[in-house]
């Protein structure tokens, strides 16, 4: 995702300008009170189906979008939400389901690119988002020092938040992980390296504990965890601290951004991939099932973690109940090509 995302363009020319359409055009159109229709604009669940579909179609039609200026200064509400990304690229699953969700709750979204991962600097960015008054709450994507009364209304997607998680969801990273570690020890590896990601990450911490977990109950050896950002350079450093004769025949990273990397790295050294080392990521990100080879790694459900999250801002704006814990999204190992046995008492890079 790059850090451009979008521009407001206007052209001002010789041409006669079509009147925007108002709240009481959509009323007039759909047969309804202009009162019906902002409920509607609320999101009320007491506008009933028949009324509800009426008014939706009016909207489409017209073209209709809310005067977001008029009714921040009527309902001291803006009517938008932010979602906060940090500067590396990935959350796009989580980030549209949310939209998406924000949307059939009737608030528009501005999305906000941080340029990096430090907390205390994106915290620093929401603060001012918020204090501008530009938006009702923020969504972030990655981890903040900030929450909701610390001057407005802020929520963080489970991915580093376990409170957003029933206890079956916090265990399902920690299990698939040991899962993974299982079928790689099935294939005859006995020899891994984890590429942990960032350590004030739940999802990370959860991986890690259920990499060594695995490990130790299989009486495998695990040369070592490498910590760093969500970033293809992790991996290529992680893969840069591996001496020349490493007996390590699989690396398990805790996302596909740090498995490319690795990959990256693996090649640069003259170590093929897989026949020298296997590799697994984390996400299926789309980009990877097309590499070659393309990545194994687990299929994860972001899209309920991003409804899930935005539902829980946009009750806490409203002053309603929160919802309930996210359940454990399913997950699925998908091993592809970078996942073979290994060659016996084989060093890495030599023929056997």
């Amino acid at each position: 995702m790059s850090a451009w995302i979008g521009a407001w363009v206007s052209i001002v020319g010789h041409m006669s300008v079509k009147r925007r359409p108002t709240l009481h055009d959509v009323a007039a159109l759909a047969g309804v009170s202009h009162q019906t229709v902002s409920r509607f604009l609320r999101g009320d669940p007491t506008v009933g189906a028949d009324t509800l579909g009426r008014i939706k179609a009016a909207v489409d039609e017209l073209g209709y979008r809310p005067n977001l200026t008029a009714r921040a200064m009527r309902t001291r509400s803006s009517g938008v939400v932010a979602i906060i990304l940090p500067g590396w690229t990935g959350p796009e699953r989580t980030v549209n389901a949310a939209c998406a969700e924000a949307q059939s709750l009737g608030y528009q979204v501005e999305i906000v690119i941080g340029v990096d991962e430090d907390p205390v600097a994106l915290s620093r960015l929401a603060t001012d988002i918020l204090a501008r008054g530009q938006v009702d709450g923020v969504l972030s994507v990655t981890p903040l020092t900030i929450k909701t009364g610390d001057g407005g209304v802020v929520v963080q997607t489970d991915e580093f938040d376990h409170r957003l998680r029933s206890v079956e969801a916090v265990a399902a990273d920690e299990i698939t992980m040991e899962d993974l570690v299982d079928r790689l020890a099935a294939m005859g590896h006995r020899d891994l390296f984890h590429v942990a990601g960032p350590q004030d990450w739940w999802s990370a911490q959860l991986r890690r504990s259920g990499y060594l977990k695995a490990c130790d109950r299989l009486g495998i050896r695990s040369h070592g965890v490498f910590d760093g950002p969500w970033d293809p350079e992790t991996g290529v450093e992680a893969v840069r601290s591996l001496p020349d004769d490493t007996p390590v025949t699989a690396v398990v990273a805790a996302s596909d951004h740090l498995a490319v990397g690795v990959v990256h790295a693996a090649v640069h050294r003259g170590w093929a991939v897989p026949e020298d080392l296997s590799v697994t990521g984390w996400d299926d990100i789309t980009l990877v099932r097309y590499g070659t080879p393309a990545l194994s790694t687990v299929r994860v459900d972001r899209e309920t973690s991003g409804r899930h999250g935005m539902r829980r801002l946009i009750a806490a704006i409203r002053g309603e109940a929160e919802p309930d814990p996210m359940a454990a999204a399913p997950t699925e190992i998908a091993f592809r090509e970078t996942t073979v046995p290994p060659r016996k008492n084989a060093v890495i890079g030599q023929e056997d």
